[in-house]
């Protein structure tokens, strides 16, 4: 059934929630709260200074408005709970004064200032607290859709279907239930274990069905005829030696183990996992290389324009001896270059193209393509597979990942996929530093950071938001800016990069950073995956605790790509305990490993919709075991042949397989 049927979706929601991918109510019912909130009345009596406080009441005072900073105002009224009269506090709720009357029932949400008798509210209900506890569902925000505004309409739904995908054998071996039931449940859980239980079903669904078309893959894997190839080692070799550099024992198992797949009959379907820095492009490189050999073009899928300048730049200077030919292919191009790089394409002028998801779109026709390498984090997925098998091509994929995870893991989750690791760093490289710091000892860090500007060196500051927020007290890019600027002003130049910047002007503020222009650059985790700055020595990351292990150690890989000395400043008051691992080694797979066991279990009430393989509730690092068991029940139910049985599954197995 389409949403616009649904009763109070009118044309500009449904535009919202289509753009967002919601066609259909089963799209809409299958759109999952992210976490839950306990809602449960404080006790005042127990309740400290600045405790979060769930208290209903009643007005006791019509309230007043003070505007200040021309759009902000501040509303304040008296509240009495019975056995105290409280004053309430709220910002930027002016709106709501017409609506709050002495004797008006709230239920209100916020911080308790203990000292001075007074909620600083976040949140005004016009209702009163249920008796018992409740479990209240929180979605991720559609547009201008909020979390309640989308509850309103998941709730609309009176009547929908559902696909169970699980078979029964199954459903009675984990005791899962029903999987409406388990939809039913998870929007509106009337308890804990009702929402323990739609999770079981929900995660291992997702997990099952997943692993279903890893193994799939991977059995059918041997079928997939590859390009012809016979290129000589000594090629390859005599290449390797021409290098400025030499390659570590790692680096090149990883080319041989390559040059084995494209040589032999099946295609190959390799990923590369390696650390931050530890030369997984120069194997991309040669990989390039002996698809050219073999009279092939070839692809090299950047996931920024400012990313594929970089390969650009680093490719040229390698063949620039050899005759091949490299163009790059980006959305800043003018439609003339655009065109004149299609022809030159499909005339087999071009050896090898660089550029972002633009490479796979319908305008561009390739001429013989041999292999496409894809950075791991854009994966190249059903949609490119589906393009160029439309026009005839089923070339070699290398992924490269900067993201390293246990090798167990690995084998698991890339399931279809051949796995390499690069463990060793490239020789003269030095261990980066790292420093972890509280806010008390700030005038350490801005020294740390001098030391490195009277060198001429440049350095990274990290905040994880871009403004400022009134619910999380956290440092953010233009107070950071405003303090850097009051400590380094007079000696350097320092910009800011974030998200919400344009294209552009992220490639400006970076094409200045590298060519030395900034020495210091404070920014979001935008640069978590950025070009290399060689004479970047140093990063300092406010609020650490804020990120995970891993990705702190990305963030750390922007620094230490030469032989300087780099270091990296973590500034956090908060689980100093975690964030030490980060000082004890520069190890991503003991990263990786020790970022799996921290996170534990998870929480039901702090579901994420993770961005892992896509999953909605399911998390290969929480739900690992799940993953273990859906990946031995699927391997048996393929190999048993039974799964003809079951036709839902073997529809969504021919969607699939066929594409690839």
């Amino acid at each position: 059934m389409d949403i616009k049927e649904l009763k109070g979706i009118g044309p500009k929601t449904e535009r919202i929630l289509n753009n967002a991918g919601i066609m259909t109510v089963d799209d809409l019912i299958s759109y999952y709260p992210f976490r839950y909130d306990l809602i449960k009345r404080s006790n005042i009596e127990e309740l400290a200074q600045d405790d979060k406080i769930i208290i209903d009441g009643m007005v006791e005072s019509n309230p007043s408005v003070y505007f200040f900073n021309k759009k902000m105002n501040k509303m304040s009224f008296k509240f009495n709970i019975g056995t105290h009269l409280l004053n309430v506090v709220i910002f930027n709720r002016g709106y709501l004064k017409n609506k709050i009357n002495v004797g008006t029932k709230l239920t209100l949400i916020g911080k308790f200032d203990k000292i001075h008798n007074t909620i600083v509210a976040s949140e005004i209900r016009f209702s009163m607290l249920p008796l018992n506890l409740t479990i209240e569902p929180v979605y991720h925000q559609i547009g201008n859709l909020t979390s309640n505004q989308i509850k309103t309409i998941i709730d609309s739904i009176k009547e929908f279907n559902v696909v169970e995908y699980v078979p029964n054998f199954l459903k009675e071996k984990y005791k899962l239930i029903d999987k409406k039931d388990a939809v039913i449940n998870i929007h509106n859980p009337k308890s804990e274990l009702d929402l323990k239980k739609s999770l079981a079903y929900l995660k291992y669904e997702e997990l099952f069905l997943f692993m279903l078309k890893m193994n799939s893959l991977k059995l059918n894997k041997k079928n997939k005829i590859g390009l012809k190839r016979n290129v000589d080692k000594i090629l390859i070799d005599e290449f390797i030696k021409k290098l400025p550099f030499e390659l570590t024992d790692d680096q090149i198992k990883s080319v041989d183990k390559i040059l084995n797949d494209l040589n032999s009959e099946n295609r190959m379907n390799r990923l590369i996992q390696g650390d931050v820095g530890n030369g997984k492009t120069i194997v991309a490189i040669i990989a390039l290389y002996i698809n050219y050999l073999s009279g092939y073009q070839g692809a090299l899928m950047a996931p920024t324009e400012v990313l594929a300048n970089q390969h650009l730049y680093n490719l040229r200077k390698i063949f620039k001896d050899y005759n091949i030919n490299i163009e790059l292919l980006s959305g800043s191009l003018k439609q003339k270059e655009k065109k004149e790089i299609y022809k030159r394409l499909q005339n087999k002028e071009i050896d090898i193209i660089i550029g972002t998801h633009a490479l796979f779109s319908e305008d561009v026709i390739y001429n013989n393509l041999g292999l496409v390498i894809t950075d791991e984090q854009h994966r190249f997925g059903v949609n490119q597979r589906s393009n160029l098998k439309n026009k005839g091509i089923t070339p070699d994929i290398l992924y490269l990942s900067a993201t390293p995870i246990p090798r167990t893991y690995a084998l698991t989750i890339y399931g279809d996929m051949d796995v390499s690791s690069i463990k060793t760093m490239p020789n003269g490289r030095k261990e980066i530093i790292t420093y972890l710091k509280n806010n008390k000892e700030i005038k350490d860090v801005l020294s740390l950071m001098y030391e490195e500007i009277k060198k001429g060196h440049q350095i990274y500051v990290i905040a994880p938001l871009i403004e400022e927020s009134d619910k999380i007290d956290l440092e953010n890019v233009n107070e950071l800016k405003e303090k850097m600027a009051s400590a380094f002003g007079k000696v350097c130049k320092i910009d800011v990069m974030h998200g919400k910047m344009d294209s552009k002007e992220k490639d400006r503020v970076m094409d200045e950073f590298k060519n030395g222009n900034i020495s210091i650059l404070i920014s979001t985790t935008v640069i978590e995956v950025g070009v290399d700055v060689k004479n970047a020595t140093m990063m300092v990351i406010f609020d650490a605790y804020r990120f995970g292990l891993s990705q702190l150690h990305q963030l750390r890989g922007r620094v230490g790509r030469n032989n300087l000395q780099s270091y990296c400043v973590l500034i956090s008051d908060k689980e100093a305990n975690r964030l030490d691992v980060m000082t004890k080694t520069n190890d991503g797979f003991k990263i990786s490993e020790e970022d799996f066991k921290l996170r534990g279990s998870g929480d039901i009430f702090g579901i994420r919709q993770s961005g892992d393989m896509n999953f909605k509730l399911a998390d290969f690092k929480n739900d690992y075991n799940i993953l273990l068991k859906a990946k031995e029940d699927t391997l048996e139910l393929i190999q048993s042949k039974n799964i003809n049985n079951y036709p839902n599954l073997v529809a969504l197995l021919n969607d699939s397989t066929n594409l690839d």
